[in-house]
């Protein structure tokens, strides 16, 4: 409290005592015992309202003891029970959590972790996959600011994400591997990788690539098969030495029949082998009997166009061109799709040929536009003609109906460069991204769709598109989402199908590691996205006859089922809306493959470097004695004693009105009772 808000409290206590006296003290001589307590009652009531005017403010200390953080994280994959270690990991895992000193000297979490980090102690060693490396990024999030030695239990074999023994340097912690293994190395022979296309095509060969490793003392000799059903397609002598322990094996295979075709590459194992499940390896290939072909045509020079030619051609099963506007008249008909950069003038003749063709088109309009020359050679829409450019960013619109939409954070993305102009459309309109100017939607498309007349077109209104497709791999470090959403969108206008009020996105196949999920979008008769329909998916395994129904989940803009709980096998399936009698169907082959079996050893090095790195320690599970010791020693791990000064306005303080009450009820009550009222 200042020495001024002190010197204020004095003067209202005088002032309270002068006022209440000047109205009580009657008798200069002395007073009854009736008008001093009245004189108190007036004083404590007028210095109370005064001091609520002063509102003086009282500083309190509090002390509290801080206590750090124990993280234990557990490994919950497939790997821990396959290697053996899953009732040691239970049996230390619950020593770790009731050891009382470790929770007297720290706050214990508790996370298991497969492919994400879970909090929770529940382990069934069922995970497919394994992510350690998320495991540290989102720890970094939740501890960012605390002490937390992190306890890892764990085989130290990853098999997605980034590499965890440099990914975890943004989590400052110190970090206690329990190594789940030994070193023991033991004979082994693996296809440690195989390579192939997803795609191929018809009457062609597509190649084959497997790395082979072997892990032993001696010289042996191995045979590499490739087999499609009962039939070899593909068969390699191979040898192997302690010098010469790998072989990159590369072949090719015909792509004689249309679909899915499924293969088992199998090395042949040794007697003295200790794990035969990596020896063999399943894989699929999609072959298919055409290619589309896109053509990109620009008068100009741009970043985008190597963008877009990179997204497009991501897609196997699609192949891109540059042309500019006069070398491609005599090629318009070897194309599915003529995607127009930025036209002027120049592209007089070739718009003149695609409408007597009636083909379907891609128009990107940028600064480099000529909106005049479009305005006379377009019949669909038109521009306001101006010359002022403006930065847009884009927003999804999720009443977008032609086909289903992924929101790959639009909103986050650099803006696109363009006209300042309002588009008038002549014809039905779909817009998929709305502009948004300084967070404020102004009611324009950025990109959108249309038919007309049997044809398909879009129509882009902005450059600089490369930007989006680089952000992309910042935010997810994959191109993959701005390459399947921009393959979305070509294999829309490359087609002249006809829209359906239900559409279903799934893959021909899926390996058995991975997630089989499978998505749909369901429109009422307006095209308008309609959650309120049931959505069920009834699923036939081919080989047992055996079906399954299950149902769709509402997810943000679609419907979703994830049917990784399926054994490997072929199947078909049926989706339907109920109340509206709509069905698709379609097929999907579950390969067989088990990532977590692949694994003979922990991985001890890998381990033993993370905890050297992070200042913490490696221990084996037979150990991990020393391991509580240790924590419990270790003096970096002590409790903070923290103190928090709080400044409490007397406003707050609730029992000064009670006072003001009283002290008034108590006078008033009093004179009345005396008949002074």
């Amino acid at each position: 409290m200042s020495s001024e808000t002190l010197v204020y409290i004095i003067i209202s206590g005088i002032a309270a005592l002068l006022i209440a006296g000047f109205q009580y003290y009657k008798n200069k001589k002395g007073m009854s015992k009736l008008n001093m307590l009245f004189l108190f009652l007036r004083f404590t009531t007028i210095f109370s309202i005064l001091l609520l005017l002063i509102n003086p403010k009282f500083e309190q200390v509090v002390l509290s003891v801080e206590k750090p953080n124990l993280v234990i994280a557990v490994d919950n994959s497939a790997s821990v029970e396959y290697l053996g270690h899953n009732e040691e990991v239970k049996t230390l895992f619950n020593q770790i959590k009731n050891n009382s000193k470790l929770s007297d000297k720290f706050n214990l979490s508790v996370y298991n972790f497969g492919n994400r980090l879970n909090p929770s102690d529940s382990l069934s060693f069922n995970e497919k996959e394994t992510n350690i490396s998320n495991v540290f990024s989102q720890l970094s999030q939740i501890y960012k600011q605390s002490t937390a030695p992190t306890i890892l239990i764990t085989d130290g074999n990853q098999t997605y994400g980034n590499n965890y023994e440099f990914d975890y340097m943004n989590y400052k912690q110190p970090i206690y591997p329990v190594v789940l293994g030994d070193t023991v190395t033991y004979t082994d022979l693996k296809i440690q990788q195989l390579n192939v296309n997803k795609y191929a095509y018809l009457k062609n060969k597509f190649p084959v690539e497997t790395i082979l490793v072997y892990n032993g003392s001696g010289s042996v000799k191995s045979q590499l098969s490739v087999t499609r059903g009962s039939a070899v397609v593909y068969s390699e002598t191979v040898n192997f030495s302690k010098e010469n322990n790998s072989k990159i094996i590369k072949f090719t295979l015909p792509a004689n029949q249309v679909g899915v075709q499924a293969y088992n590459a199998t090395l042949k194992s040794l007697d003295s082998e200790k794990n035969k499940i990596n020896n063999s390896k399943n894989f699929a290939v999609e072959v298919i009997d055409q290619k589309t072909k896109v053509a990109i045509v620009s008068d100009i020079v741009h970043p985008d166009l190597g963008a877009l030619k990179k997204s497009i051609e991501s897609n196997e099963q699609r192949s891109v061109s540059l042309f500019n506007p006069n070398s491609i008249l005599d090629e318009i008909n070897d194309f599915q799709l003529i995607i127009l950069y930025q036209p002027n003038i120049k592209f007089k003749e070739l718009i003149e040929q695609l409408d007597a063709e009636n083909k379907n088109r891609f128009v990107i309009v940028g600064p480099k536009t000529d909106i005049e020359f479009l305005n006379n050679n377009t019949k669909s829409y038109e521009f306001e003609i101006t010359y002022n450019t403006e930065d847009y960013q884009a927003v999804l619109d999720k009443n977008y109906t032609p086909f289903l939409v992924d929101d790959i954070s639009f909103e986050t993305f650099p803006p696109l460069h363009s006209y300042y102009s309002s588009l008038i459309t002549l014809v039905p309109f779909k817009t998929i991204l709305q502009k948004n100017l300084n967070g404020i939607d102004v009611g324009e498309p950025l990109l959108g769709t249309f038919e007309t007349q049997g044809r398909r077109e879009a129509l882009l209104l902005g450059e600089n598109i490369w930007k989006w497709r680089a952000q992309s791999y910042v935010e997810y470090k994959s191109f993959n989402g701005f390459d399947n959403f921009f393959n979305k969108l070509i294999q829309y206008l490359a087609s002249n199908k006809l829209k359906s009020r239900l559409n279903v996105d799934y893959q021909s196949f899926y390996n058995g590691s991975g997630g089989v999920i499978i998505t749909a979008e369901y429109f009422d008769k307006n095209y308008v996205f309609d959650e309120r329909e049931t959505l069920n998916i009834t699923v036939i395994n081919k080989d047992s006859n055996e079906s399954k129904t299950f149902p769709l989940i509402l997810k943000g803009n679609n419907y979703e089922v994830n049917l990784s709980s399926l054994p490997p096998s072929e199947y078909t399936f049926t989706v339907e809306a109920e109340e509206a009698n709509i069905s698709k169907s379609g097929s999907f082959t579950i390969l067989e493959y088990n990532v977590e079996k692949q694994f003979l050893n922990a991985d001890v090095t890998k381990l033993q470097n993370l905890a050297t790195n992070s200042s913490g320690k490696a221990y084996f599970i037979a150990d991990t004695n020393d391991l509580v010791n240790d924590l419990l020693s270790d003096s970096r791990y002590s409790a903070i004693q923290k103190s928090h000064k709080n400044s409490l306005p007397l406003i707050d303080w609730k029992y000064l009105l009670i006072i003001i009450a009283l002290s008034l009820s108590a006078e008033w009550f009093l004179r009345k009772y005396n008949g002074l009222i």
